[in-house]
């Protein structure tokens, strides 16, 4: 066992891929990464706007390179996972961030084709990211990964069926991993976060009068949380000091999912 002097609270040097980071908790946390000293690979469907966080970030001082990428394409995600292992210097961080909101009634003509594309972006997608990043992973000694979960992922709602569900399972592909993974000694850690009520583009189209009365109606805290916030309990799991955690679905979401009424 590691004496506490012995463990790293810095990511500086390592290397960390951050899907869906070309807005909210996403780019928030891909800057946070790069501001503590890690190579962040920023990953997301549209060119400018990925370009648009690397100079970002580069014009901070930071260390960043782009790459184009729809988690729902299996061979791409081989093809991005290798490049940033290469152009990078390897992988040490893994951050499966990209999302969609998807919901839809369970009686309603098109709900498979929502199912479908719920699990594809939001589940079959960080299995498959995991898989490919595992190698490097391993090879850091101090691997880690995230998954970006969901309040959701921890009880339900209606009308969201495909969300909910793949969110579920997005916890159980964490708890089972890290299960799976610690025992093999390599260092690969895996835990998740459970965003509540997010201040990002999701919940931009929601009336401001609307999201202030689900706060003050849900949420103790009365509002809702910021990306940066979500982006600090992402940057706490992956330090090399938190090595101990493992298989953590964490709510992150102002006292939501406690609350009775």
């Amino acid at each position: 066992m590691p004496r506490l002097s012995q463990l790293s609270r810095s990511i500086e040097g390592k290397v960390a891929l951050v899907t869906g980071a070309a807005g909210g908790m996403g780019r928030a946390t891909a800057h946070l990464l790069a501001d503590e000293g890690a190579a962040v690979a920023v990953t997301d469907l549209d060119a400018g706007a990925v370009q648009k966080v690397v100079d970002e970030i580069t014009g901070a001082g930071g260390r960043a390179e782009g790459w184009t990428l729809d988690v729902s394409d299996p061979a791409r995600i081989e093809a991005v996972v290798a490049e940033v292992a290469e152009r990078l210097g390897g992988l040490d961080i893994l951050i499966n961030n990209a999302g969609i909101a998807v919901g839809a009634p369970i009686a309603g003509d098109d709900f498979e084709s929502h199912w479908r594309r719920a699990f594809d972006v939001l589940l079959d997608a960080q299995m498959r990211l995991i898989r490919a990043a595992l190698p490097w992973l391993e090879r850091s000694g101090e691997g880690r990964i995230v998954n970006i979960a969901s309040t959701e992922g921890l009880g339900g709602s209606p009308l969201t069926s495909p969300y909910t569900a793949a969110k579920h399972g997005v916890v159980g592909l964490t708890r089972a991993l890290a299960c799976e993974l610690a025992p093999q000694g390599k260092g690969v850690t895996v835990n998740c976060i459970c965003p509540g009520p997010i201040l990002t583009g999701m919940t931009d189209e929601i009336p401001d009068e609307a999201r202030s009365k689900f706060a003050r109606r849900r949420v103790p805290m009365r509002r809702y949380g910021s990306a940066e916030e979500v982006a600090h309990m992402t940057l706490s799991m992956v330090l090399p000091a938190a090595s101990y955690l493992n298989g953590v679905a964490l709510p992150v979401d102002g006292g939501m999912t406690i609350k009775n009424n």
